[in-house]
């Protein structure tokens, strides 16, 4: 995959609108304002679990961040761990291409 991730994070978090943490990524979901939901690899399982089912209902593509949850919020520019975030609206990043490999290897499973 060619995009940087972090890179695209940060570029979404000044120019769009990102809310962090599991609970406010499952609250943007039920609201359905979440466009793309990207988890930390080491997400705790039930928390996983929750935001996998919600975003299946909704309709809204996840996407599991490759390093852990401490990696996720310093890609985020953040001094804490991020188990999930949700992307409300991208701003000027490219981040919504995670959305396409997101289906895209959903669809393989």
């Amino acid at each position: 995959m060619a995009i940087d991730i972090g890179r695209e994070l940060r570029v979404a978090m000044s120019t769009g609108k990102v809310v962090l943490g599991s609970r406010q990524t499952i609250k943007a979901i039920l609201h359905g304002r979440a466009k793309l939901v990207i988890i930390a690899a080491n997400c705790p399982k039930h928390i996983k679990e929750d935001i996998l089912r919600y975003a299946k209902l909704a309709g809204v593509p996840v996407f599991t961040f490759p390093g852990s949850s401490l990696e996720l919020g310093a890609a985020c520019g953040k001094p804490f761990v991020v188990a999930a975030l949700a992307v409300i609206d991208p701003g000027e990043s490219e981040i919504m291409v995670l959305a396409e490999h997101a289906r895209s290897s959903e669809e393989v499973r």
